[in-house]
């Protein structure tokens, strides 16, 4: 089988940590070509590759079917547009744009020109998430009342890092409250209204550091929220229905390995050990519960396949565009003090 030729634009922390290994070991993909504009570091561990100093050169070189976009926020929609423009499949690290309306633009391109285009939505394939979709498929904990996931770190000192500066796209809302809102979607669908918090809690935060996001739905109640100010343990899920609850704490497995360059190979791999594993409370037993392997690789797999018709898309734009409608949402909330309702 011919593998998809793919380029990676930008080769920061996640390019390098995340994206570059999940394509390396995916059987329907090559990595042939980074964009650096000042280094070749992609050289050191893929050899083989490609350096070009912009997206311009890149796709002027005609070096690759398949781009993945991994830059700041900002650049997302222009870099995407033109990728399509030039007849280029399109992944782009999430979020997909800053703006709902320029994710409907790219949608209508893509579906003009015939071609592939996603967002890197990776924690669908988180361990716990998947835990919590096979909970509720058995019905264990009866009717769901109470839905809560958080995404906390600490992290009180600010960085140089680009999320924290005063450019658009920044903050933790648009970083990880693209996951919550996403993982929510999966699970309940698309929600009737959106109340939020947005704030700034470290002293001279330019960018968003805490959200506290409600969903709403007649049921359950859904509460998506994410600080990095938490330094004590935190349930990062809370399931309560009528029989009984769930509650997971710790991060899945993947991103620690990932950044401590393992490479996502093995059977082991995305799989959580036993001490970790999540609690089932019901009336009348108390019980660990497994969590479910964890799997990166099958977003780049399914990618693959979707380019080569074999497979549908997992993650779509209609989704993405939603995710961003309801980060809009919540910022005219924190605004105003409102729910605001979805059309």
């Amino acid at each position: 089988m011919k593998k998809i030729r793919t380029a990676l634009v930008g080769y920061g922390n996640v390019g390098e940590k995340t994206h570059a290994p999940l394509i390396h070991v995916c059987p329907y993909l090559e990595l042939t070509a980074v964009v650096e504009r000042h280094h070749q570091k992609s050289k050191e561990k893929y050899p083989s590759v490609s350096v070009y100093k912009s997206l311009e050169v890149l796709l002027a070189a005609d070096a690759a079917e398949l781009i993945v976009i991994v830059t700041p926020n900002e650049y997302h929609f222009a870099q995407a547009k033109l990728c399509l423009e030039h007849g280029k499949h399109v992944v782009v690290d999430k979020p997909i744009t800053i703006h709902s309306h320029e994710a409907e633009q790219l949608k209508a391109l893509a579906e003009e020109k015939g071609l592939m285009l996603t967002v890197f939505q990776n924690r669908r394939l988180d361990g716990d998430f998947r835990t919590v979709e096979k909970i509720l498929k058995e019905g264990i904990l009866g009717e769901l009342a109470h839905f809560e996931s958080h995404f906390d770190r600490f992290r009180p000192e600010i960085t140089d890092n680009w999320r924290e500066k005063d450019v658009p796209g920044n903050g933790i809302t648009y970083d990880l409250g693209t996951h919550l809102i996403d993982q929510a979607l999966v699970l309940f669908g698309k929600p009737k209204w959106v109340q939020a918090n947005i704030l700034k809690q470290r002293k001279g935060a330019l960018a968003d550091d805490f959200f506290d996001i409600i969903l709403g739905y007649d049921k359950p109640y859904v509460r998506l929220t994410a600080s990095i100010m938490s330094n004590a343990p935190v349930p990062k899920f809370l399931l309560m229905g009528e029989q009984g609850s769930y509650s997971k704490y710790g991060l899945d497995v993947q991103e620690k390995a990932l950044k401590a360059d393992t490479l996502p190979a093995g059977d082991d791999w995305g799989l959580e050990a036993a001490g970790s594993w999540g609690t089932v409370y019901l009336a009348d037993k108390i019980q660990k519960y497994p969590t479910e392997r964890g799997d990166y690789r099958e977003f780049y797999e399914n990618v693959g396949k979707s380019i080569l018709d074999e497979a549908p898309l997992s993650v779509k734009m209609e989704e993405a565009i939603v995710v961003l409608q309801i980060i809009e949402a919540a910022f005219e909330s924190n605004k105003t003090g409102q729910r605001i309702l979805l059309h």
